[in-house]
C-alpha cells in the first residue's frame, strides 16, 4: 500500500540501485514517491544544472515507504522525499537514517476530505464512516480539523483503505466521507455526482501543514556538505525557471511521470505550489534563529502520535539540519 500520493495507477517499481557508489562526493541517489512536487530535481537535471554543478544526480520512483526506508538503511541511497508527517511515521524512531535539510514544494489543495454533501461541516462526521489511508496527508488534515472542534478521529468510525480506491469507496453511500488526494479527489468529485460531493477540508485551508521536504542520510551529509548545498541550488534555479518558463518546465516534466504536458499541468495547478529559495529560507530560518518549519514538524509530530501513525516523539532540533540552507544566498541562483 502507499505511503504517499499517486498520479496515476500503473507505475512500477524503482530500478534496483548499486551500492557502490555511496558517498562519492558527487553522487546522489534518489528513491521518492511518485508525486509532480518532485518534477524540480527531474528538469534541474534534463537542464543541466546539476551538471553544471558539478554533482551527479540519480533519481526513480518507489512508491512504497519501507522500501525506501530499507534502501536508505543500507546506503544504497543518499536521499528520500516526501512530507513532514510521513517522514515522521512508523517505525521512524530518533536514530533511524536520515535528517531533514530543504523543502521542495507545498501541498495547496491536492489533499483532502471529499463529503457527501449532506455533510455541512466536521461535527457532522461524528459517528459516521471515514474512510482513510493510514499516514496520508488527507488524514492528518482531518484530525486538525476535528482538533479545532474539540474531536478526535475516536469520535469517527474510521474504515482503512487504499487511496488509489477513493472512487469506488466513496460510491458507498454509507462512507460519509474519504481522504484522499489527486488526482482521486478530483475524480471523486467529477464521478460521484449523485452524492453532491464537496470538499470539506483541503490542504488550501491549512498553509504550511503539508510539506514535502528533502532528507539525506546524516554521514553523507556530514562527509560531503558541498555536494548537498549544490543540489539545493540546482533545486531553487530550476524551481525559478518554472516562474519564468512555465510552459517549458512541464514540457520537461511530465515524461518523467508518464504523463502528457496537460495532465502534468492539471496536477499541479490549484494541488501546489514549489518552494523557492526565499520559501526554504524563511521556513528553515537559520541555526541562531529556527524557522516556522520546527513549529510545523511539532504541530505535526503531534498529530501522528494521537492517530497512532507514529510511536516515537522526534524532536525538531535534531531532525531538521540548516545549515547547507545557512551557506546557501540568492547570488548563488544566478
Amino acid at each position: 500500500m502507499s505511503f504517499k500520493r499517486i498520479l496515476a495507477a500503473g507505475f512500477g517499481l524503482a530500478v534496483a540501485m548499486s551500492a557502490s557508489a555511496a558517498h562519492a562526493d558527487d553522487k546522489i541517489r534518489i528513491l521518492c514517491p511518485t508525486w509532480s512536487g518532485y518534477a524540480p530535481v527531474f528538469v534541474a537535471n534534463d537542464l543541466g544544472y546539476f551538471k553544471a554543478l558539478g554533482i551527479d544526480v540519480d533519481i526513480k520512483f518507489e512508491d512504497e515507504r519501507p522500501n525506501v526506508m530499507a534502501a536508505m538503511a543500507r546506503g544504497d541511497i543518499e536521499m528520500d522525499m516526501r512530507t513532514v508527517g510521513e517522514y515522521q511515521g512508523k517505525p521512524r524512531d530518533a536514530d533511524t537514517p536520515g535528517i531533514i535539510i530543504g523543502t521542495i514544494d507545498e501541498s495547496l489543495g491536492g489533499d483532502g476530505v471529499v463529503a457527501d454533501g449532506s455533510i455541512k461541516s466536521v461535527e457532522d462526521l461524528k459517528g459516521k464512516t471515514v474512510a482513510s489511508e493510514p499516514n496520508i496527508p488527507a488524514r492528518l488534515l482531518l484530525q486538525l480539523a476535528l482538533k479545532k472542534k474539540g474531536m478526535t478521529l475516536n469520535d469517527l468510525n474510521v474504515k482503512q483503505i487504499a487511496t488509489a480506491d477513493t472512487v469506488a469507496v466513496f460510491a458507498d453511500s454509507s462512507i460519509a466521507a474519504v481522504a484522499t488526494y489527486q488526482p482521486f479527489l478530483s475524480q471523486a468529485l467529477d464521478k460521484i455526482k449523485m452524492r453532491s460531493p464537496k470538499v470539506l477540508v483541503s490542504s488550501s485551508d491549512y498553509r504550511g501543514i503539508i510539506i514535502d521536504v528533502i532528507i539525506v542520510r546524516q554521514d553523507d551529509l556530514k562527509a560531503n556538505p558541498e555536494k548537498y548545498r549544490k543540489f539545493l541550488i540546482g533545486i531553487f534555479k530550476a524551481i525559478e525557471y518554472f516562474k519564468t518558463n512555465k510552459a517549458d518546465f512541464i514540457k520537461l516534466a511530465a515524461p518523467h511521470f508518464n504523463l502528457k504536458p496537460q495532465e502534468f499541468s492539471d496536477s499541479i495547478e490549484g494541488s501546489l505550489v514549489y518552494t523557492s529559495y526565499k520559501d526554504t529560507a524563511e521556513y528553515f530560518g537559520t541555526p541562531a534563529k529556527p524557522g516556522s518549519l520546527y513549529g510545523i514538524f511539532g504541530t505535526v509530530m503531534q498529530l501522528n502520535l494521537e492517530n497512532g501513525a507514529a510511536d516515537h516523539k522526534l524532536v525538531a532540533a535534531k531532525q531538521i539540519d540548516s545549515s547547507i540552507m545557512a551557506k546557501i544566498s540568492a547570488s548563488d541562483l544566478k
